[in-house]
């Protein structure tokens, strides 16, 4: 590795750890530059009290992307990571009292949904039918190349998908497009909740979005055994096998360039020299603190950005027969609650809740007898609201909602309690306001409209993560890795 050229990645974030590997394969020399004392960005986990949680996401769909950086390097995934299919996808309540159990299987989802809602077979499995449809039309043009190369048009298939693109129903939104297709309420509201999977609001999303469920019942949805933060880790280790040095406490200073090409990194006053640097950092942090040198795109970092989070982590002293591992506990307006978050830039009066416990399938997760619960609302991101009182009022409204679901005050139960929220999740991650997404996705273009991964600016210069192209989430920030290292030339 000696004579191998180098390459710095700023960020230990999945995209980040990706795109290390990838560079590690194509034979550089690559450091990786993280802020925090550990690596994983959002994906970090923590043990309180004898519980143990995942503090990021909790859904992981498209393993074979995570099995392909283990391919990469000649390894085979089995030994060093492994994760087991759902049978369930999640567990919805609404205020009504309705309970609805999301089947893995199509077929039997549909049936539940006929039994429970009164919709008919049919048209649930014409929804995820479309949702196959997109994905087929959208997948190798739009989440599996950059955007911004005109090679990327010149291909016969991406001619092919061009020519279906009324398919992908890009001038409707999420929710007009789901209302026209189902005329139950609840069935609407859990299909619209696919847009929050980037942070958007499914009343001004668009309908494109609703390839989003193809990931669950059509891919499936899994859970890797050590939970969540065994993605990172065992990433992480496959890098540094590969080569690659990791240093933590460590904050990127700046992006060094003579003339129009990257220099290296300074780190710690020193300048760590690089032919080839990506920048896992949130997009606006990476041009306003470490590219002062360079015009940023001041339009694209001004768009609207994605909701932030509020989590209760809780450790709960009792069992629950009725959640699974994914629950969902609907608010009464939908509409209203995106109204809350995107206009008047508040925490809902009636949030909707999503509640994961681990230990459903990782019993040592919580004590004998307990649970780990992960409890979620969406919220703006942060911009100067009062987030204490904010989060006390959410507080008590969410034990009422799960009190009131599941017939017994929870308050008396919670034996830890930790809590994140927008002002931390900046802090921690250097996402701008705590948007967890970057950029929202409430416009037609909004899929043109997310950064490049190679920058047109400086040579040398490769963007990842979940504020660029193709967007957030693990599935694309792996894909985002993979646009952006295709694109830099071998040492």
């Amino acid at each position: 590795m000696g004579s191998a050229r180098p390459a710095v990645v700023i960020g230990a974030g999945i995209g980040g750890i990706a795109a290390a590997i990838r560079l590690a394969a194509k034979g550089y020399a690559v450091t990786v530059l993280e802020a925090n004392p550990y690596v994983g960005g959002k994906l970090t986990a923590f043990t309180d009290g004898g519980y143990r949680f995942d503090a990021g996401p909790s859904l992981f769909t498209a393993p074979e992307k995570v099995d392909a950086l283990f391919c990469l390097a000649g390894e085979n995934p089995r030994d060093h990571f492994n994760y087991r299919r759902l049978d369930e996808v999640c567990r919805y309540g609404w205020p009504d009292g309705t309970r609805l159990t999301a089947s893995a299987d199509p077929q039997q989802f549909a049936r539940a949904a006929q039994d429970v809602l009164g919709v008919p077979q049919a048209k649930t499995l014409a929804l995820l039918a479309k949702a196959k449809r997109i994905y087929g039309i959208t997948s190798h043009v739009f989440l599996e190349r950059s955007l911004h190369r005109w090679q990327t048009y010149a291909r016969w298939p991406t001619l092919l998908s061009i020519l279906r693109l009324p398919q992908i129903d890009g001038l409707r939104t999420l929710h007009r497009a789901n209302a026209a297709a189902v005329a139950d309420a609840r069935l609407v509201q859990l299909f619209d909740r696919y847009a929050t999977y980037n942070g958007s609001n499914p009343y001004r999303a668009p309908a494109t979005l609703g390839v989003i469920p193809h990931l669950e019942f059509g891919q499936g949805a899994y859970f890797p055994d050590g939970g969540m933060h065994q993605i990172p880790m065992a990433l992480v280790a496959l890098a540094q096998r590969m080569g690659v040095q990791f240093r933590t406490d460590s904050p990127a200073e700046q992006i060094v360039t003579e003339g129009r090409s990257v220099a290296g990194v300074r780190v710690a006053g020193e300048v760590l020299p690089a032919s080839v640097v990506v920048s896992n950092a949130d997009l606006v942090a990476t041009y306003r603190n470490l590219l002062p040198q360079v015009q940023a795109p001041e339009g694209l970092l001004a768009q609207e950005k994605s909701t932030s989070g509020l989590i209760f982590y809780w450790g709960i002293r009792a069992q629950f027969e009725a959640m699974g591992l994914h629950n969902i506990f609907f608010s009464g307006d939908y509409r209203s609650e995106f109204e809350d978050l995107f206009r008047r830039k508040t925490i809902p009066t009636d949030p909707t809740v999503y509640l994961n416990i681990s230990s459903k399938y990782q019993p040592t997760d919580a004590p004998p007898g307990c649970e780990n619960w992960f409890v979620m609302v969406n919220t703006p991101h942060d911009s100067g609201q009062p987030w204490d009182t904010l989060i006390a009022h959410t507080r008590q409204r969410v034990l009422g909602k799960l009190s009131s679901a599941l017939g017994r005050p929870i308050e008396p139960l919670i034996a830890t309690e930790a809590v994140l929220e927008p002002r931390l999740i900046a802090q921690r991650t250097s996402s701008y306001g705590g948007a967890l997404y970057g950029n929202a996705s409430n416009t037609p273009l909004a899929a043109f409209l997310r950064h490049p991964n190679r920058s047109g600016r400086v040579r040398g210069l490769y963007f990842v993560g979940g504020s660029v192209h193709p967007g957030g989430g693990i599935p694309l920030c792996l894909q985002s890795a993979q646009i952006a290292t295709d694109l830099v030339p071998g040492p």
